[in-house]
């Protein structure tokens, strides 16, 4: 059945995310609570009207998020091409020049789903991406097959160290995703979005393992169904760093964005459902 929505073409997907809209938001009211308080909390000085309309806004482009998730499964390279442009600046260029590998991190923000077949249609670089495998098997097939499309290569979170030496040579960018939520105990703290958040090491951790420089990636909306994915280097040389550089540096990059298109970020998740151990300095 996902397979035969996803062909479908995307103006009726737009009219089923806008139906799909009133169910989630006025019907099931999903996770609404959680997504009023990651709002309030993180944008006092807004007031109630401002979070209602990004917390609408938010939800209209979830339910595009997920009608684009299934297009996915069928999407061919021309439009994956259109709808989600690659920004070959100067940095981009340089790395293909000198055939420099590094480590990409971004958060749940745009169609991050999009900017990985884009990336590996448009960039010369081969791409990995780290993910955390599903518990259920049959969905978890589907993703991976969805996420393994036009070339891109998923290493399960619990083999990154190993496949990433094992690749060490290859020619690469390896995808972390940086705003997922880590124990209290294993995660440096940073105060963002005004909120003391947990942040993982991840990120931090391989690419000094690897000594590869660090480059963060923002997949910016420009229109319904249309993406930006912009790449600006983080870390040239993390050897050089200090602990919990890396991580404060991608954190607040994320914040950046987020404050420019809130309404783009993924609210619904429970970002924010552990406490800063007290023995523990906040960076």
């Amino acid at each position: 059945m996902v397979f035969l929505i996803s062909r479908l073409p995307f103006f009726i997907l737009y009219r089923v995310s806008d139906v799909l809209f009133l169910f989630i938001y006025y019907v099931f009211k999903y996770r609404r609570r959680v997504v009023f308080q990651n709002l309030t909390n993180s944008f006092p000085e807004k007031n109630i009207s401002e979070i209602k309309t990004i917390e609408k806004a938010y939800y209209r482009f979830f339910c595009d998020f997920l009608v684009e998730s299934i297009k996915y499964l069928t999407i061919n390279e021309k439009e994956i091409r259109q709808r989600c442009v690659i920004d070959e600046n100067e940095l981009l260029k340089r790395l293909n020049k000198e055939k420099q590998s590094v480590i990409c991190v971004l958060g749940h923000y745009g169609n991050w789903e999009w900017a990985a077949p884009a990336f590996s249609l448009q960039a010369k670089h081969q791409l990995f991406v780290i993910y955390k495998p599903l518990s259920n098997k049959r969905f978890d097939a589907l993703m991976y097959r969805i996420r393994s499309r036009f070339g891109t290569k998923l290493i399960a979170m619990q083999s990154v160290i190993r496949e990433m030496l094992r690749n060490k040579n290859t020619f690469s960018s390896t995808i972390f995703v940086g705003d997922q939520t880590p124990s209290a105990e294993n995660a440096f703290w940073i105060k963002f979005l005004n909120q003391e958040t947990a942040v993982f090491k991840g990120t931090e951790v391989m690419a000094k393992k690897m000594n590869l420089p660090v480059v963060f990636v923002s997949v910016r909306r420009r229109k319904r169904g249309h993406y930006y994915v912009h790449y600006e280097m983080l870390c040239e040389k993390p050897l050089e760093t200090a602990d919990g550089d890396i991580s404060k540096a991608h954190t607040l990059m994320l914040e950046r964005e987020i404050k420019q298109q809130p309404e783009i970020w993924l609210w619904s998740h429970r970002r924010w459902k552990h406490k800063k151990p007290t023995d523990m300095e906040l960076i």
